[in-house]
């Protein structure tokens, strides 16, 4: 089974096309937290993409999630995500 970041890239890649993608896997810093207990990882995303063109901060954050909705909350606890333009980048 593939690794939970290669799983994240995968998506967000097929979804998003995007022109810069960094993926960090937060877990080890949330070690002890009850979330982290069910086996879902921590993790934070830069994905820059021009399909974000025109969509406020909130319609981003959705399509993120949209595409790694089948990860959570199983592999995904929790997500920080930051979301820009190549312009924004």
């Amino acid at each position: 089974m593939p690794d939970r970041v290669s799983m994240i890239r995968t998506r967000l890649e097929q979804t998003l096309t995007p022109v810069r993608l960094d993926i960090n896997d937060d877990s080890h810093l949330h070690r002890g937290h009850a979330g982290a207990a069910t086996g879902g990882g921590h993790f934070s995303v830069l994905v820059v993409s021009d399909k974000f063109t025109g969509l406020s901060m909130v319609q981003r954050h959705r399509l993120v999630y949209q595409a790694l909705s089948d990860l959570m909350p199983a592999e995904i606890h929790a997500l920080s995500i930051r979301a820009l333009t190549s312009g924004e980048n």
